[in-house]
């Protein structure tokens, strides 16, 4: 399932870009959309995660680290039971639902990249995730054959932003906030964050906001000045405030000519920040990969020859490394492997978009079906040190 949500997740927008490019017949014009009937942010059942409850984020983060000798070992994952701070998180488009928006019911769909995406911050801070009718799956196909979906493209948005203003009102309490996000979940955040709290006072309680697998737009050689009038970008791991972006390449597969990131627009460049060295330079990624997404295709087949893997993460220290590239191919961060001479392990990792049912791999789309992945440990250590920084400025 993991898999089919994240493949979901990626080709979702190339679809929808594709579905601009098209050239299919006229279609009539789409009827006025009924007025919006808002959600009821109120009811538990229109959130994925919340604190003190058993739901999509109270699952298991443990994880097998596989050193390049084949030893392994298990590291379990523990929540913290009193975080000081909080983080909100707006998924990437995963519905296969069959309108052009989709449901409120929580489906397999969001709770598996809640598992690979968000759950793990747990470790630093109480967990809010909003369901939200987003545009479906199922409209950017239809709109790739040429039968457009009457989609509603500000559902989305509007109830990410009642889900935000009910947070607010009665759970945060005055708490910092981390804000995640990924793909159009990014998007959807940078419009929030641009329209309801850049410049205003809400601002102060913003730790930092994580977009991953988007262009955040910023002047070339400036942290401020794009999609973020007054939000810079992060440099350093104690620093609070600031916005991380970035989207993932492998580094002997620069983004394209014509690539989905990576691309700035308007006399602007996409932002690169990496999560594994924020100061700059290489730095050691510390990766957790989805078990079951092995290169070499099973849980198992993470070493030569397959030793058992029980747990639904797998790491490999010391195997990659990630540095921001500024280049003539864009801005995006390269990810390159070390894997050396006697090393068990799979020398890969399984992350690039493919053509359905073929091996093509769409070079322009990088490594985005595991952005969060290959960075989870690195964000996870960066909110622990912000959150210490943050509680330190404001004496709470």
């Amino acid at each position: 399932m993991l898999r089919q949500v994240l493949i979901a997740s990626a080709m979702s927008a190339s679809l929808w870009a594709g579905a601009a490019q098209a050239q299919t017949p006229a279609a009539a014009p789409a009827p006025a959309p009924a007025p919006m009937v808002h959600n009821d942010y109120t009811d538990p059942s229109t959130w994925l995660c919340r604190p003190d409850r058993q739901d999509a984020c109270a699952v298991n983060q443990d994880a097998t680290v596989i050193t390049a000798d084949g030893k392994m070992s298990r590291e379990t994952f523990k929540a913290d039971p009193n975080p000081p701070i909080d983080c909100f998180y707006v998924y990437p488009t995963v519905s296969n639902d069959p309108g052009a928006n989709s449901t409120m019911t929580i489906e397999a769909e969001e709770r598996s990249v809640v598992l690979a995406q968000f759950a793990r911050f747990g470790a630093k801070c109480r967990l809010f995730a909003p369901m939200y009718r987003q545009v479906t799956l199922t409209a950017l196909k239809a709109g790739m054959m040429g039968r457009p979906m009457a989609a509603d493209r500000n559902l989305a948005y509007a109830d990410v932003l009642d889900a935000w203003n009910e947070y607010l009102a009665h759970d945060n309490r005055g708490r910092g906030v981390v804000l995640v996000g990924h793909s159009q979940g990014s998007g959807v955040l940078t419009a929030l964050i641009a329209k309801e709290i850049d410049g205003k006072p809400v601002q102060k309680q913003i730790i930092s906001a994580i977009l991953m697998g988007t262009s955040l737009q910023v002047p070339k050689g400036a942290d401020v000045g794009g999609s973020f009038k007054s939000i810079p970008l992060c440099h350093a791991n104690g620093q609070i405030g600031c916005a991380i972006a970035f989207a993932d390449f492998r580094a002997n597969s620069p983004p394209p000519a014509v690539s989905r990131f990576a691309k700035g627009k308007d006399g602007m460049v996409a932002a690169c920040t990496n999560p594994a060295a924020l100061g700059g330079g290489s730095g050691a990624l510390n990766a957790y990969m989805n078990a079951g997404l092995s290169p070499a295709g099973g849980a198992s087949n993470w070493t030569k020859p397959p030793m058992p893997v029980t747990t639904p993460f797998v790491k490999l220290p010391g195997l990659m490394t990630a540095a921001c590239v500024f280049d003539a191919d864009g801005d995006y961060i390269a990810v390159s492997f070390h894997g050396a001479p006697g090393d068990v392990r799979v020398n890969d990792i399984d992350g690039d978009v493919k053509v359905p049912g073929t091996n093509a791999i769409l070079k322009d789309w990088g490594l985005h079906l595991v952005d969060a992945n290959l960075h989870m440990g690195n964000l996870v250590h960066i909110v622990g040190e912000e959150s210490q920084a943050y509680l330190a400025k404001t004496g709470q």
